[in-house]
């Protein structure tokens, strides 16, 4: 079974490690303890939603994003297809809240 803290965790580190970036350096950006900062990517720890977000300002890191990858991650474990994209016009209009019937368009 896969953990959300554990594929956040690896999600966190693989960003860090694309900047080369040292925990040290992401954990003084966040304002974290860098211990308390390995154990979040060893899935050792959950973060709160602030400190997740103050991770990923420190790594210059939507959160969006983020959470887009942990969502891949767990859909390929779940053997599930993951689609290209979401067009953005689509996307805006679901988080202005309209209606799921009205995104589909004419029948």
């Amino acid at each position: 079974m896969t953990l959300l803290r554990t594929e956040i965790g690896d999600s966190l580190r693989a960003a860090r490690r694309r900047q080369n970036r040292t925990l040290r350096d992401v954990s003084t950006g966040a304002s974290v303890s860098l211990g308390y900062l390995s154990e979040i990517e060893r899935g050792q720890k959950e973060a709160s939603s602030e400190l997740l977000s103050a991770i990923c300002e420190a790594l210059d890191l939507p959160v969006s994003s983020l959470l887009r990858e942990v969502s891949d991650r767990f859909a390929i474990s779940e053997g599930v297809e993951i689609p290209d994209t979401v067009p953005v016009e689509m996307s805006r209009r679901v988080l202005q809240g309209e209606p799921a019937d009205a995104l589909a368009g004419p029948a």
